[in-house]
């Protein structure tokens, strides 16, 4: 099966003499992977970002979209992948003003000639699926942020893409919120699509399973493939490294490799000098360690994560 996106030799330059904003770029992300791309202001992600959401055209090398080589598409077939194939989420969340938040999923399917009933129709589905069934009718001045970016992924995964890239998707949120969307970006991939963050925040880099990071047109580091959502990924416990999202059958597996499973992944601990065997002591936050006979660290999770407590998620708020 061919790779849901992959780079060869990519590079983009601009101006004269040209300068490289992405100065030969190699990349291959298969089906179902949940990839984050960071890097400082100026490293070239936005670039990178335009050219694999088809938004530009590389200045030599090749980017195939879903098997789809851009090079050879017309500008008409590139807006068609673009409808069709992929999905965005930009930080700002560029929701409609005095639009309901059906209405605003529903232009999502604008393109893809759909009935206007059968658009609001796959727009409440959309939102019951990121957990805003209960705002339907709400308007964006009406939601916090962190809702009005829920509504934004909606959009972006109503018609079903199967790829979602997702620019800074936490960056004009508070830390709670921002917990949230990392949370529901990985309902999303563990549901079969495939996402690629584009971020400069290495804290939300080291959430995702596999980072890759660019500086200078160039990629300096790549974590390696992960595995696809559903199985066990590659993870580095009690490092601060990424510790990969697993399937509901794994989580109790890896809890030995100090995480602890939520939500169909695993969450990974700061463990702190002479932490083990505190048990379900309280900790800086809200919530205990409700594992202490798996776990036995007692030590603070990451911030914005969730301790799993008879099979029920709960948010932990950081102080």
């Amino acid at each position: 099966m061919n790779p849901i996106l992959s780079l060869r030799d990519v590079r983009r330059t601009y101006g004269e003499p040209p300068v490289a904003a992405c100065a030969g770029v190699s990349l291959e992300i298969e089906r179902g992977e949940l990839v984050a791309v960071v890097g400082p202001s100026g490293s070239g992600k936005s670039t990178l970002l335009n050219l694999i959401g088809t938004l530009d055209r590389p200045t030599s090398g090749t980017v195939e979209i879903d098997g789809l080589d851009v090079a050879a598409l017309s500008d008409a077939d590139l807006s068609a992948v673009r409808a069709r194939r992929i999905g965005f989420v930009f930080q700002q969340f560029h929701l409609a003003d005095g639009v309901t938040a059906v209405d605003n999923v529903a232009d999502g399917l604008l393109y893809l000639g759909v009935a206007r009933s059968e658009r609001r129709a796959r727009a409440k589905r959309a939102l019951e699926r990121v957990g805003l069934g209960h705002r339907l009718g709400h308007r964006p001045h009406q939601m916090s942020g962190g809702e009005r970016q829920r509504v934004a992924i909606a959009r972006a995964v109503v018609g079903n893409p199967p790829l979602l890239l997702a620019d800074e998707p936490t960056g004009n949120l508070d830390s709670v919120s921002g917990a949230s969307i990392v949370e529901l970006l990985h309902d999303l991939n563990a549901q079969g699509t495939t996402i690629v963050v584009i971020t400069h925040d290495n804290d939300l880099a080291a959430e995702m399973p596999r980072r890759v990071a660019i500086r200078d047109g160039r990629i300096v580091s790549d974590s390696g493939r992960a595995a696809p959502a559903g199985t066990a990924a590659a993870g580095s416990a009690g490092t601060g490294g990424p510790a990969g999202r697993v399937g509901r059958a794994g989580r109790a597996g890896r809890a030995a490799a100090g995480g602890v499973g939520i939500g169909g992944g695993l969450l990974t601990h700061r463990h702190s000098p002479g932490s083990e065997g505190a048990g379900a002591r309280r900790m800086r936050g809200s919530y205990r360690c409700h594992r202490p006979s798996s776990c036995g660290c007692g030590a603070r999770p990451r911030a914005g994560s969730s301790p799993c407590r008879s099979g029920r998620r709960r948010r932990w708020h950081p102080p």
